[in-house]
Protein backbone atom coordinates (compact mmCIF):
# COMPACT_ATOMS: atom_id res chain seq x y z
CA UNK A 1 0.00 0.00 0.00
CA UNK A 2 2.57 2.21 1.22
CA UNK A 3 4.66 1.91 -2.65
CA UNK A 4 1.30 2.54 -4.53
CA UNK A 5 0.81 5.92 -2.56
CA UNK A 6 4.35 6.64 -3.12
CA UNK A 7 4.06 6.37 -6.72
CA UNK A 8 1.07 8.02 -7.07
CA UNK A 9 1.84 11.45 -7.73
CA UNK A 10 3.90 10.12 -10.77
CA UNK A 11 0.91 8.05 -12.19
CA UNK A 12 -1.31 11.17 -11.83
CA UNK A 13 1.69 13.40 -13.55
CA UNK A 14 0.84 10.77 -16.68
CA UNK A 15 -2.90 10.94 -16.51
CA UNK A 16 -2.69 14.76 -16.87
CA UNK A 17 -0.17 14.29 -20.08
CA UNK A 18 -3.70 11.71 -21.17
CA UNK A 19 -6.37 14.30 -20.05
CA UNK A 20 -4.11 17.14 -22.01
CA UNK A 21 -3.50 15.32 -25.04
CA UNK A 22 -7.04 13.94 -25.43
CA UNK A 23 -9.04 17.40 -24.35
CA UNK A 24 -6.64 18.91 -26.83
CA UNK A 25 -7.18 16.51 -29.78
CA UNK A 26 -11.05 16.68 -28.73
CA UNK A 27 -11.05 20.49 -29.30
CA UNK A 28 -8.76 20.74 -32.32
CA UNK A 29 -11.00 17.75 -34.10
CA UNK A 30 -14.11 19.41 -33.70
CA UNK A 31 -12.77 22.58 -35.18
CA UNK A 32 -11.51 20.84 -38.42
CA UNK A 33 -14.33 18.41 -38.42
CA UNK A 34 -17.75 20.24 -37.83
CA UNK A 35 -17.19 22.85 -40.54
CA UNK A 36 -15.52 19.86 -42.73
CA UNK A 37 -18.82 17.92 -42.04
CA UNK A 38 -21.27 20.64 -42.96
CA UNK A 39 -19.09 21.46 -46.03
CA UNK A 40 -19.80 17.78 -47.05
CA UNK A 41 -23.17 17.93 -46.41
CA UNK A 42 -24.45 21.67 -47.77
CA UNK A 43 -20.94 22.31 -49.95
CA UNK A 44 -20.67 22.57 -53.66
CA UNK A 45 -19.19 19.25 -55.20
CA UNK A 46 -15.89 20.67 -55.84
CA UNK A 47 -15.74 20.85 -52.41
CA UNK A 48 -17.17 17.95 -51.02
CA UNK A 49 -14.73 15.39 -53.24
CA UNK A 50 -11.42 15.93 -51.26
CA UNK A 51 -13.53 15.99 -47.74
CA UNK A 52 -14.58 12.50 -48.81
CA UNK A 53 -11.36 11.42 -49.86
CA UNK A 54 -9.51 12.64 -46.70
CA UNK A 55 -12.27 11.34 -44.27
CA UNK A 56 -12.10 8.08 -45.99
CA UNK A 57 -8.53 7.52 -46.81
CA UNK A 58 -7.47 8.88 -42.88
CA UNK A 59 -10.37 6.81 -41.24
CA UNK A 60 -9.17 3.24 -43.55
CA UNK A 61 -5.16 3.83 -41.93
CA UNK A 62 -4.52 2.86 -38.49
CA UNK A 63 -3.86 5.30 -35.81
CA UNK A 64 -0.44 3.91 -34.74
CA UNK A 65 0.94 4.25 -39.00
CA UNK A 66 -0.29 7.70 -38.59
CA UNK A 67 1.34 8.73 -35.37
CA UNK A 68 4.91 6.60 -37.15
CA UNK A 69 4.41 8.85 -40.17
CA UNK A 70 4.01 12.42 -38.66
CA UNK A 71 7.00 11.66 -36.19
CA UNK A 72 9.34 9.42 -37.94
CA UNK A 73 8.60 10.16 -41.27
CA UNK A 74 7.96 13.61 -41.71
CA UNK A 75 11.67 14.61 -41.13
CA UNK A 76 12.44 13.34 -44.10
CA UNK A 77 10.68 15.92 -45.80
CA UNK A 78 12.58 18.46 -43.27
CA UNK A 79 9.38 18.64 -41.17
CA UNK A 80 10.81 17.58 -37.47
CA UNK A 81 8.31 17.86 -34.80
CA UNK A 82 8.00 17.23 -31.25
CA UNK A 83 6.76 14.32 -29.34
CA UNK A 84 3.97 15.15 -27.97
CA UNK A 85 2.88 17.90 -31.00
CA UNK A 86 2.91 15.19 -33.89
CA UNK A 87 1.25 12.75 -31.46
CA UNK A 88 -1.56 15.55 -30.91
CA UNK A 89 -1.34 15.91 -35.09
CA UNK A 90 -1.56 12.41 -35.83
CA UNK A 91 -4.46 11.88 -33.13
CA UNK A 92 -6.47 15.28 -34.70
CA UNK A 93 -5.98 13.79 -38.52
CA UNK A 94 -7.80 10.40 -37.75
CA UNK A 95 -10.50 12.04 -35.07
CA UNK A 96 -11.04 15.23 -37.15
CA UNK A 97 -11.90 12.31 -39.80
CA UNK A 98 -14.49 10.87 -37.48
CA UNK A 99 -16.03 14.01 -36.66
CA UNK A 100 -16.70 14.77 -40.58
CA UNK A 101 -18.18 11.71 -39.83
CA UNK A 102 -20.89 12.37 -37.23
CA UNK A 103 -21.37 15.80 -38.55
CA UNK A 104 -22.59 14.48 -41.88
CA UNK A 105 -24.72 11.73 -40.15
CA UNK A 106 -26.45 13.78 -37.73
CA UNK A 107 -27.79 16.40 -40.89
CA UNK A 108 -28.76 13.49 -43.54
CA UNK A 109 -30.42 11.71 -40.50
CA UNK A 110 -32.64 14.92 -40.48
CA UNK A 111 -35.81 14.46 -42.57
CA UNK A 112 -36.03 15.61 -45.71
CA UNK A 113 -39.58 17.32 -44.75
CA UNK A 114 -37.79 19.50 -42.00
CA UNK A 115 -36.52 21.37 -44.95
CA UNK A 116 -39.11 21.34 -47.60
CA UNK A 117 -41.44 22.79 -44.30
CA UNK A 118 -38.60 25.44 -43.85
CA UNK A 119 -38.75 26.64 -47.10
CA UNK A 120 -42.60 26.53 -47.52
CA UNK A 121 -42.56 29.66 -44.87
CA UNK A 122 -39.76 31.24 -46.19
CA UNK A 123 -36.82 30.38 -44.42
CA UNK A 124 -33.42 31.26 -46.19
CA UNK A 125 -30.75 29.04 -46.37
CA UNK A 126 -28.74 30.75 -43.30
CA UNK A 127 -31.98 30.93 -41.35
CA UNK A 128 -33.23 27.09 -42.20
CA UNK A 129 -29.64 26.26 -40.86
CA UNK A 130 -29.84 27.60 -37.98
CA UNK A 131 -33.46 27.75 -36.91
CA UNK A 132 -34.07 24.04 -38.08
CA UNK A 133 -31.35 22.08 -38.81
CA UNK A 134 -28.42 22.53 -36.53
CA UNK A 135 -30.78 22.10 -33.17
CA UNK A 136 -31.80 18.84 -34.89
CA UNK A 137 -28.38 18.12 -35.98
CA UNK A 138 -26.81 18.94 -32.15
CA UNK A 139 -29.51 16.18 -31.11
CA UNK A 140 -27.67 13.65 -33.20
CA UNK A 141 -24.19 14.62 -32.87
CA UNK A 142 -23.68 14.29 -29.32
CA UNK A 143 -23.71 10.61 -28.53
CA UNK A 144 -21.90 8.92 -31.00
CA UNK A 145 -19.35 12.37 -30.10
CA UNK A 146 -19.00 11.50 -26.98
CA UNK A 147 -18.22 7.73 -27.82
CA UNK A 148 -15.59 9.18 -30.02
CA UNK A 149 -14.33 11.06 -26.69
CA UNK A 150 -13.63 7.81 -24.93
CA UNK A 151 -12.12 6.00 -27.86
CA UNK A 152 -10.04 9.47 -27.92
CA UNK A 153 -9.17 8.95 -24.53
CA UNK A 154 -8.18 4.95 -24.44
CA UNK A 155 -6.52 5.98 -27.93
CA UNK A 156 -4.39 8.36 -26.12
CA UNK A 157 -2.70 5.53 -24.75
CA UNK A 158 -0.72 4.89 -28.37
CA UNK A 159 1.70 8.21 -27.49
CA UNK A 160 3.83 6.41 -25.08
CA UNK A 161 5.02 4.45 -28.49
CA UNK A 162 7.10 8.16 -28.97
CA UNK A 163 7.83 8.42 -25.63
CA UNK A 164 5.67 10.43 -23.82
CA UNK A 165 4.63 9.96 -20.25
CA UNK A 166 1.57 9.29 -20.23
CA UNK A 167 -0.79 7.07 -17.69
CA UNK A 168 0.24 4.27 -19.59
CA UNK A 169 4.29 4.93 -19.67
CA UNK A 170 4.60 6.29 -16.19
CA UNK A 171 3.02 2.38 -15.33
CA UNK A 172 5.72 0.93 -17.08
CA UNK A 173 8.73 3.01 -15.77
CA UNK A 174 6.81 2.37 -12.08
CA UNK A 175 6.58 -1.28 -13.06
CA UNK A 176 10.14 -1.16 -14.20
CA UNK A 177 11.45 0.13 -10.69
CA UNK A 178 9.67 -1.83 -8.45
CA UNK A 179 8.66 -5.27 -10.18
CA UNK A 180 5.02 -5.23 -9.23
CA UNK A 181 2.91 -5.47 -12.04
CA UNK A 182 -0.34 -6.64 -11.02
CA UNK A 183 -1.47 -4.24 -8.81
CA UNK A 184 -0.69 -1.00 -10.82
CA UNK A 185 -1.93 -2.43 -14.01
CA UNK A 186 -5.08 -3.06 -11.76
CA UNK A 187 -4.71 0.77 -10.83
CA UNK A 188 -4.08 1.99 -14.25
CA UNK A 189 -7.55 0.17 -15.33
CA UNK A 190 -9.45 2.10 -12.93
CA UNK A 191 -7.72 5.30 -13.25
CA UNK A 192 -9.29 4.81 -17.19
CA UNK A 193 -11.99 3.72 -16.01
CA UNK A 194 -12.68 6.67 -14.16
CA UNK A 195 -12.78 9.01 -16.57
CA UNK A 196 -14.38 6.70 -19.64
CA UNK A 197 -17.45 5.18 -17.75
CA UNK A 198 -19.31 8.77 -16.83
CA UNK A 199 -18.66 9.71 -20.32
CA UNK A 200 -19.88 6.35 -21.36
CA UNK A 201 -23.00 6.91 -19.12
CA UNK A 202 -23.32 10.13 -20.86
CA UNK A 203 -23.41 8.88 -24.06
CA UNK A 204 -26.34 6.11 -23.12
CA UNK A 205 -28.17 8.86 -21.30
CA UNK A 206 -27.79 11.59 -24.63
CA UNK A 207 -29.23 8.33 -26.97
CA UNK A 208 -31.92 7.32 -24.84
CA UNK A 209 -33.30 11.16 -24.84
CA UNK A 210 -32.27 12.15 -28.24
CA UNK A 211 -32.60 9.07 -31.03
Amino acid sequence: MSMMLETLPFLLGGLWTTLFVSAAVVVISLLIGIPLGCALVFGPAWARLPIRLYADFVRGVPILVLLYFIYYGLPALRINLPSLLAAIVALTAFKSAQIVEITRGAFQAIPKGQTEAAQSIGLGLFDRFVYVLAPQAVRRFLPPFINSVVDTVKGSSLVSLLGIVDLLLSLQQVIGRTHVALPLYVLGALLYFAINFPLSALSRRLEKRFV
